[in-house]
């Protein structure tokens, strides 16, 4: 038997398959708060539990694990998040009750604002704080989920420009300072916040401005690939 006789009588039904699924833990920054988009199960099991946005991988419509996850994004907020990377892989015979399963998660950030609308005419959808959301009995291992996330999350904002993807396309530098703070949890040395940031040169001027405080601020955007820089110490340095 040759190959393609192999593949023609080939049965993937004759084995065993777990669920196999994909989750998305999307941060947002608002009103000085990290906030994770939780959607609240309509349907068994956990129903009415708070979970992650996710679903079953399609077979007629995705050709990628990163096709799967976009696509799911987009269902529940509209657009597709300018940051999304692959966190970690999940699985075990207990963590859903229909099965053994497997979930590919990812961690993706996205800007408040490019979301608002369309998550605001969505009942089951909800921007909550990080630290309301560590309190509450979510769905499936989705807290765990979000816990390995956040912890992502505080690394990159430690050693790159990752925040940003939380702020609208057009921020000032203390709105990017501001953001890499609530994410780490700590203040940062204003001035060596902002070297460290101009001697990389990851953001390029707008050449506008906005008022803050009484004083016009410049408006900055990332420049193309400056999520990919890391820094070699981080910035709490």
């Amino acid at each position: 038997m040759n190959e393609k006789e192999f593949l023609a009588a080939y049965n993937k039904g004759n084995f065993e398959a777990p669920l196999l699924t994909v989750d998305a833990v999307l941060f947002t920054y608002q009103d000085g708060q990290l906030k994770v988009l939780l959607v609240e199960r309509s349907n068994h099991p956990e129903q009415g539990k708070w979970a992650l946005p996710g679903g079953f991988i399609s077979e007629s419509e995705d050709k990628t694990l990163e096709d799967t996850v976009t696509r799911k994004l987009k269902e529940k907020t509209g657009v597709v998040p300018p940051y999304v990377e692959q966190l970690a892989t999940f699985g075990g015979a207990s963590r859903d009750q229909r099965g053994w399963s497997v979930t590919i998660c990812y961690t993706a950030l996205i800007a408040h604002q490019a979301c608002e609308s369309e998550l605001e005419t969505i009942s089951d959808v909800a921007w909550l704080p990080i630290e309301k959301v560590k309190k509450m009995n979510l769905a499936f291992d989705h807290l765990k989920i979000i816990n390995r996330a956040h912890e992502r999350l505080i690394q990159k904002a430690l050693y790159s420009i990752i925040p940003a993807y939380a702020l609208p396309k057009k921020f000032t530098l203390p709105e990017l300072q501001q953001v890499h703070e609530v994410i780490i949890g700590k203040p940062l040395q204003k001035k060596s916040f902002r070297r460290r940031i101009e001697q990389a040169d990851l953001l390029i001027n707008t050449g506008k401005k906005r008022t803050e405080r009484g004083r016009p601020a410049a408006l900055y955007s990332l420049r193309p690939g400056s999520g990919k820089h890391t820094f070699v110490r981080n910035l709490e340095q």
